[in-house]
């Protein structure tokens, strides 16, 4: 698991002063992009090896509202992987009172630039290890 750090910015929110539902999507893909930065797999990396990453679900659960300069952690770990799909849960806390205001989860395929299925056993073994060995060592 790593946490990323974001700070609301007024116009995530909306008239009534909250951030807005749909920024908390953006905040998951801003938290993986770190993630797999930081696991040695950028999407850079990825897309070098021609690989592509479209998500193929959300869902998300909001607990608690959050405001203009919030500090959020968001806490991202490998939630499944089996070869083919990945799936990566998230769990948003207000830095200041340490409530979860948010609990979601991303699914994703891995395809080459053809969007074709990509085999990350056999085309991609290092990049397959990696994930296998996050799911299993994880709390």
């Amino acid at each position: 698991m790593i946490s990323y750090i974001h700070r609301v910015q007024y116009y995530e929110t909306d008239q009534m002063g909250i951030t807005h539902h749909s920024n908390y999507i953006r905040w998951m893909e801003e938290a993986r992009v770190e993630y797999l930065e930081q696991v040695g797999w950028g999407y850079a990396k990825l897309e070098e090896l021609g690989v592509i990453s479209p998500v193929l679900a959300v869902e998300c659960q909001y607990k608690e509202t959050t405001t203009f300069f919030d500090e959020i952690e968001i806490r991202v770990r490998v939630g499944e992987f089996k070869g083919v799909r990945l799936v990566m849960e998230y769990e948003m806390v207000k830095k200041s009172n340490g409530h979860i205001v948010f609990a979601g989860l991303s699914k994703h395929c891995f395809l080459n630039k053809e969007h074709k299925p990509v085999r990350l056993k056999k085309e991609l073994p290092e990049f397959y290890q990696k994930l296998t060995d996050l799911v299993e060592n994880q709390p």
